[in-house]
């Protein structure tokens, strides 16, 4: 039986207890104290003994009425303790003030390949195989940096959390000199995890791409059959159709889906920064790099997928690089002699025409067949207008939400602008045009004028007629942009003859080579 007897604090009162213990032969197991109450195991004692027991205890001046407790406090403590150090996935390490592993949990000794019990026998320098990391610890007085470790030949990311000692026996706010430190390593693959899990918390299926035209519901039956093929991906498409969101998509139905989905885009980044963000480095491998190196995406996906967004910016080099890991899965690190294997879905996107760029010498010929082993279209909006209004609707809710208004809705002036601009920009556009307009607009009702002054007068099709390689498609395009703006004020062939100055029925041709309006 476990017991808790109240006392008042005085010198030698626990003394006294014991003594009463002992003179009615009972052996005590363990014993903690903590005034004003001092805990006892005590096998031999049952529940008949208490009142003979508590008679003899009263006889000592300043204590109180004995009370049976499950387990002592201290006990409690050590076994709560084991059962985190325990659970946790990560190797964590509790070193003393001169760095000799007092505790480690079962992840610790598992990639140490030695019992805890072993792995408590041994100095830090030891373990890490470092003799200047625990130098620098103790120097420091166990205030340090993250950096990255070798734990038996493996990396991991150390967090160091100094352990003091209180400046008075009581305890005080302030902490006393440091006494050790615990050490929480991080594999790179639990790095990536956690990225992940900040970064798409909600990552779901198809079900996230809005949309009810021929061209989606094709593209998601597509893609359902491609996501579940374990090979790498090129989605092609015009800026902002949503090819991130298709590959988000992909992953998140695949076998994959468990495991990190990492991103990064080429076009962001110059050559070096994007090199070590995809292949990481070792200490010392140039200048302003972190003390003791830094993993990259390719090892924090391990077993899930990198997407590679706009491929097509990517330099010879990387794409050399890149290349050499697609055929066998390994890589070094910048300024590592050590093959890396990982296994890594690559999905791809880029809206240029990587076929023209092999051509031009610009992109190599043997990547792109590797990234287009399966290839999805993601279609440009205006080739799926059924979906314009649909998606105006999703991002219309959304942005009154954030902006903490009442949903509005789209007038018929608005939803025909809506449907006759071409968006060049696509559906990142359209979400632009609405979230503008929802956070400068008054009224529930948006008006074109809305959209107008939100887009300045939405200028269709001023990049597609940039990007026309020929005479004849430039004329036509501007044609169609021209028209389908004017149409919107003078809504007959004749009127908008009368506007251009033009023939009625030369007008009323060309109204119907670009089929405006649209029905």
């Amino acid at each position: 039986m476990r017991v808790n007897i109240p006392f008042e604090d005085r010198v030698g009162i626990a003394h006294e207890i014991l003594a009463v213990l002992a003179r009615q032969g009972l052996n005590v197991q363990a014993v903690e104290v903590d005034p004003p109450n001092i805990y006892i195991d005590i096998p031999e004692l049952k529940q008949a003994m208490l009142p003979a027991l508590q008679a003899d205890c009263d006889q000592v001046p300043g204590v109180g009425t004995i009370e049976v407790v499950d387990i002592l406090p201290g006990m409690r403590r050590s076994l709560n303790l084991d059962t985190i150090m325990a659970v946790m996935e990560d190797p964590v390490i509790a070193i003393d003030a001169l760095g000799r592993i007092v505790i480690a949990n079962a992840a610790a000794a598992e990639v140490a390949r030695c019992s805890e019990k072993e792995l408590c026998q041994k100095s830090l320098y030891q373990v890490l195989q470092d003799h200047t990391i625990q130098h620098e610890l103790i120097a420091n007085e166990f205030c340090a940096p993250t950096r990255e470790v070798l734990l038996n030949g493996e990396p991991f990311m150390m967090d160091v959390t100094p352990v003091f000692e209180p400046l008075s026996a009581a305890g005080t706010s302030n902490d006393g000199k440091a006494v050790g430190a615990l050490l929480t390593l991080t594999a790179p693959k639990r790095i990536g995890e956690r990225l992940h899990a900040i970064a798409h918390a909600e990552l779901g299926g198809f079900e996230a791409i809005i949309g009810e035209s021929e061209q989606i519901r094709v593209l998601k039956k597509r893609a359902a059959r491609v996501a579940v093929v374990d090979a790498p991906l090129l989605i092609t498409g015009e800026t902002g159709t949503g090819k991130e969101l298709l590959a988000q998509a992909c992953h998140g139905v695949s076998a994959r889906r468990n495991a990190p989905f990492l991103e990064l885009n080429c076009a962001a980044l110059p050559e070096s920064l994007a090199e070590s963000e995809l292949f990481g480095y070792m200490a010392g491998a140039f200048t302003g790099a972190n003390r003791g190196g830094k993993p990259g995406l390719f090892e924090m996906a391990d077993g899930g997928t990198v997407f590679l967004d706009e491929v097509g910016e990517m330099s010879l080099y990387l794409q050399a690089k890149l290349l050499r890991f697609l055929n066998d899965g390994k890589f070094r690190r910048i300024g590592g002699d050590k093959e890396i294997q990982v296994d890594v879905r690559i999905i791809s996107a880029t809206h240029r025409n990587l076929r023209k760029m092999v051509q031009e010498g610009s992109f190599r010929e043997d990547l792109f067949y590797r990234l287009n082993v399966l290839h999805l279209e993601m279609p440009p909006l205006r080739e799926r207008a059924d979906d314009i209004l649909l998606l105006a609707r999703h991002f219309i809710e959304r942005a009154c939400t954030q902006a903490q208004k009442p949903i509005s809705r789209l007038n018929q002036a608005a939803t025909t602008a809506m449907l006759n601009n071409r968006w060049p920009g696509n559906v990142r556009q359209l979400q632009n045009v609405v979230f503008r307009a929802i956070t400068m607009a008054d009224q529930r009702v948006l008006d074109a004028a809305d959209l107008d002054w939100a887009e300045d007068s939405i200028q269709p099709n001023a990049m597609a007629i940039q990007e026309a390689e020929t005479w004849e498609e430039s004329v036509n395009q501007f044609e169609t942009a021209l028209l389908s703006k004017l149409y919107q004020e003078y809504p007959s062939s004749r009127k908008l003859a009368a506007r251009l100055a033009t023939s009625h029925s030369m007008i009323a041709a060309k109204l119907r080579k670009h089929g405006i309006p649209k029905k």
